[in-house]
């Protein structure tokens, strides 16, 4: 299958990418940077603003599914990479007749979301960050999963708990709507992706996917994510 990957030069999209020409697929790498990608075998690089209807269109062309792992830092300003990116990608997939959209959200979108069991997380970490300091990132992402479940195609929305790096992919958990945890490892974000694009047991749905294994430190995990600037 040839895949085309956007955010593919982020911490995600490695890893994404990665896995999918591992598995034999081809790879059209999304970026607006593509001297940060390193050239491998399957993977061509298509220079783009996902925001950019147009840089879309052409970059998606000849592609068979769309993998989305676009993300954006934590900012008091209005963000809107998420949506504005979703519907250029929507309509330029409408245009070319690709039907398999898959897009990473956050379980944050999911309002009944709390974790069993995780009394600081639920008291102290959400409030603080997800709720406040993360607010105008989960508002565009709640506004991007609108602007999606909006369209005739074959989507997923893909929700991951507070995102981590780890080496390997490990034994995750995915179910429909939200998973119940707190931490999901971008490698296990990847795989559980091209997983559902071969298995197709969420379309038209979203799904939560959470790493039980093992897990971050959280103040680690609180800088480099939410606060460190790259």
């Amino acid at each position: 299958m040839r895949i085309a990957v956007f955010g593919a030069n982020g911490p995600t999209g490695r890893h994404l990418s990665t896995q999918a020409l591992a598995a034999g697929h081809e790879v059209v790498a999304v970026t607006r940077r593509p001297g940060s990608l390193t050239p491998l075998p399957g993977l061509d690089v298509a220079v783009a603003d996902a925001t950019d209807p147009a840089a879309v269109d052409a970059a998606i062309a000849g592609t068979d599914a769309v993998l989305s792992a676009l993300g954006a830092r934590f900012s008091k300003e209005t963000i809107t990479l998420y949506s504005a990116s979703a519907t250029a990608i929507t309509g330029a997939m409408t245009r070319h007749g690709i039907k398999r959209l898959l897009a990473v959200s956050s379980s944050i979108a999911d309002p009944n979301w709390r974790p069993t069991g995780a009394h600081f997380f639920n008291h102290v970490l959400d409030p603080l960050v997800n709720r406040r300091l993360g607010r105008t990132l989960h508002e565009d992402m709640r506004r991007m999963e609108a602007v999606i479940r909006q369209t005739d195609l074959d989507w997923t929305l893909v929700r991951p708990s507070g995102l981590f790096e780890h080496p390997a992919v490990t034994d995750y958990h995915a179910c429909e709507t939200s998973a119940d945890g707190v931490f999901t490892a971008r490698t296990d974000l990847a795989a559980s992706m091209l997983r559902e694009l071969e298995e197709r047991r969420y379309v038209r749905s979203a799904m939560g996917v959470i790493t039980t294994a093992v897990k971050p430190n959280i103040a680690k995990l609180i800088w480099q994510e939410g606060v460190k600037k790259k």
